[in-house]
Parts: C-alpha cells; structure tokens; sequence
C-alpha cells in the first residue's frame, strides 16, 4: 500500500473513548489445571510456562522479583484482528454516515473517492486528505462527543469477512495468556501504534489491563471551560506516534522499567522486541506469525501495519518465540 495509508494508519490513531460492554462476550477463564488450554500442546505453550515458572518461583535462579515482572503487548494483530484496522473501518463509516450532509463530498476529494470505494484515488490524496478525513471524524469535538461517536459505531459495526462484531476478533489463546502472567504476578501493558485513549477504553472492557497500563499514539489535546463546562477538545496535531522506534521510547515515558515480557506481530514490533531482550537476567520475546487463513488471516505478503520480515530474519539471533497461529493455537477468537 502506498505511503498516505501508512500515513493514515499512524495518524488515525489519535485517540478516543468509548464504553461498550463486551466483557460477556469474550470473558476468558483460565483453566486452573491448563491455563492456556486454547494453546497446542508442544514447544510453544511448554516455552512460555517454563519461562512463567522459573522466573516466579522462589529460590529459581532465574526468579524475577513482582516489581520487575513487566510484560508488554503490541494489540492489532497481537491480541486482536488487525485486517482491517479497527480505527480505519471507523473512520470510512463515519465519512459515509455523515456524507448526507455533506453533499459536496459527491464531488469533493478525498470524500469523493472514500464515498465511491475507489481505494486507489484516495490512497494518492496523501498527507492532505488525511488531514482533510481527520478534520472531520476525529478532530474539532469535544471528547464527550467522540466518545459516543465510536461507542454508537462499535455497538454495531461488524468485520466484513466474518461478520462479528470487531470487538469480538479478540483472539482467545492471548486472553489466555494475559490472565496467566497476571495470575503469576506479571502487570501487562498494551503498547501500540494505536490511538492511547481509544486502547484504553478496550484495554479495560476486554483485555483486563487498567486504563493506565496502556501506551499509545496520541494527539494534542486542549482544555476549555465553556459556559462554566470544562471540557477536552480534540486537535489536529500530532503529539506522539509510538510505532517502530517510538515504543520503547513510549515504554520508558510511561513506565519506566524495560519489559522482561513482549510479544508482538510485525517489524513495528522490533525496537521494542529488541529493546526488551537486551536488558539484563532472563527474557522473553515473541512473535505472532499469521498463518491461518482459513480461521483468521496469512500474511503471505507486507500488508499495511503488519510487515513482518526483519522480526523473522532475525528470530533465532534474539531467541525471540515465533507462534505459528495455525499450528500453535487450537482456537483463534
């Protein structure tokens, strides 16, 4: 995909809150006996319980004190459906729903190209039709008004292959996996190129990570007061992207220990893969490898915000975990 997507991508990621109640529908409780029962018997699964196991038992050599025991998670892609990107599928929604009152988008770019589905036109808008589209569904509002803007949009809004809800394309074998490193006194940190505040609000209803356990891309914010109201106004300004380089950058900015525990599915994932396996003691790095495209999808080639070639390359120099999802994982969502 060209540049603008990309561009798109990390931009788009400017933040928002919704409230949706999801717990029920995802809700994953781990087996006292097989906590990770969604994963294949075999090298994988016996990888991370023999890491869980040494570095949380007493006198282990290798015992990693509570304090210390940070594990961070890339989330599109690496805990949930990625194709097509959540926030991307919002903000096309929203440009259509509102395309009624905007009968100048019948003629206007990049509206025109967005309302006609003709991908190849909006792609070459670059830098100036994003900043167009996100002027219109993620900026100028009060966050109040963002917020139920995306929590009307994901009550619904389904994924055009298997036609579930997107908020329930978690995929179960990383609930798993969540629950047991906290069950074993790990604190998980969601650390992503998406947008920090619209993560937050997830991480909370389906992943169990608390709202300040998120790392994010965010923009700029303002704060008003209004008629005695005060009030968070969303801007048009980058304020941070935290992809490739910018995670550990992120991860230092907003917890300040490095990780003993990432897992992530693309090479925006390396810094912070590499960042983590340097540190000293023991460590743990992996990578989700899609290659299931009968239950979810293959990457049989770089696809937007999941190119996946150095982290591969370089695996077995860094000892980094590659999962094989159609082989590892005996369920998906």
């Amino acid at each position: 995909m060209k540049n603008s997507i990309l561009i798109l991508l990390t931009v788009l990621f400017l933040s928002c809150n919704s409230n949706n109640n999801t717990n029920e529908m995802i809700e994953i409780k781990n087996n006292i006996s097989d906590p990770l029962s969604s994963w294949s018997e075999g090298p994988s699964k016996k990888a991370i319980i023999d890491f869980v196991t040494k570095t949380t038992k007493e006198g282990s050599p290798d015992f990693i004190p509570a304090a210390d025991r940070i594990a961070c998670f890339d989330n599109d892609g690496t805990l949930w459906s990625e194709q097509p990107v959540v926030q991307l599928a919002f903000v096309l929604d929203q440009i259509k729903a509102k395309a009624s009152d905007h009968p100048e988008w019948k003629t206007e770019q990049p509206f025109k190209a967005i309302l006609e589905g003709d991908v190849k036109a909006f792609t070459e808008g670059g830098k100036e039709s994003v900043i167009k589209i996100l002027e219109v569904t993620h900026t100028g509002m009060t966050s109040e008004e963002f917020n139920q803007s995306v929590k009307d949009w994901i009550a619904t809004a389904k994924h055009p292959k298997t036609g579930m809800r997107y908020a329930e394309m978690i995929y179960k074998p990383m609930l798993e996996l969540l629950n047991y490193l906290r069950a074993n006194g790990y604190k998980t940190f969601i650390v992503s190129g998406g947008g920090i505040d619209f993560m937050r609000v997830f991480a909370e209803e389906i992943y169990g990570i608390p709202s300040y356990q998120v790392v994010g891309s965010s923009g700029k914010i303002k704060y008003e007061v209004n008629e005695g109201k005060p009030s968070i106004k969303k801007m048009a300004e980058l304020n941070f992207i935290d992809d490739k380089e910018g995670k550990p950058e992120g991860i230092h900015q907003h917890i300040g220990k490095r990780p003993v525990f990432t897992a992530g599915n693309s090479d925006g994932d390396y810094a912070m893969l590499e960042y983590t396996i340097s540190g000293s003691g023991p460590r743990f790095g992996m990578i989700i490898h899609h290659t299931d495209a009968e239950r979810e999808f293959e990457y049989v080639k770089p696809m937007v915000g999941s190119k996946l070639e150095r982290g591969l390359k370089d695996a077995a120099k860094f000892n980094w975990l590659v999962i094989d999802m159609k082989k590892d994982w005996k369920e998906i969502f």
